[in-house]
């Protein structure tokens, strides 16, 4: 009799083994901690969106050429941007560099220069500023704390191109340089839903997803001072916000 319950409770034994190393992973899991089942992280991806309204006026504080025409609201302004995350510094975050791309459009009834009443016709300024910065995000909260905040840093060169005309032709483009800064904070909504985290980072490769708020300082001037009158100051110091993806 004792043989045979030292067996059965072998065999019981070697069931409960056998039926834990079927188990799946934990789908509870923490999202403080690493994942169990991770896709490389290389690179970042924003989608962008902020009110733009050019400096235009900057070079011209008695006439103001632009809000004669376009008024002084914020237009919409459109914008997409690609990290490659470099490297990565211990303990702070990555470090690499980035392109971003922005599209806004403004349009208004011209005014008739003897008179400066409007006229019928419609007259309209299109924006296309461009940027390559480095791009600095401080994630070490995040991923060794568990404080869902990220901040980040960049810095680099502007590019702008723009063009003017009325419903007919394009009357003047052209195109100006300068600097880029921005600095902002972002929130790990990986936190609302980990395993839906996890499922779209097993099928996608999407890591993280944020939500961005970032103050946006861009000095399409051609490097020049202010008072230089010869340059179309296409640039804005505007917020953006939007949702940034970690892949």
């Amino acid at each position: 009799m004792a043989s045979a319950l030292v067996a059965i409770a072998a065999a019981s034994l070697w069931a409960r083994e056998a039926a834990a190393g079927d188990q799946e992973p934990n789908v509870d899991q923490s999202w403080r901690q690493p994942r169990e089942f991770e896709s490389p992280q290389r690179f970042a991806f924003e989608i962008r969106f902020g009110p733009y309204r050019p400096l235009i006026d900057d070079a011209f504080p008695q006439q103001k050429p632009y809000e004669s025409v376009f008024g002084s609201d914020r237009r919409l302004a459109f914008g997409l941007e690609f990290d490659w995350q470099l490297i990565r510094i211990p303990n702070v975050g990555t470090f690499g560099p980035g392109l971003g791309w922005g599209y806004t459009n403004m349009s208004a009834l011209a005014r008739i220069a003897s008179s400066g009443t409007e006229s019928a016709e419609e007259t309209s300024l299109n924006i296309m500023p461009m940027y390559a910065v480095g791009v600095l995000r401080a994630d070490a909260l995040a991923r060794q704390v568990g404080i869902p905040l990220v901040g980040y840093a960049k810095a680099g060169l502007g590019y702008g191109i723009y063009w003017t005309g009325n419903e007919v032709e394009t009357q003047r483009r052209g195109h100006t340089w300068g600097t880029h800064f921005a600095l902002g904070g972002m929130f790990l909504l990986d936190i609302i839903d980990n395993h839906s985290a996890r499922e779209i980072d097993n099928e996608w490769g999407v890591n993280n997803t944020y939500f961005f708020f970032e103050w946006m300082v861009a000095n399409l001037n051609d490097f020049k001072a202010t008072e230089d009158r010869s340059v179309m100051r296409i640039g804005t110091n505007t917020w953006m916000l939007g949702l940034a993806f970690e892949l």
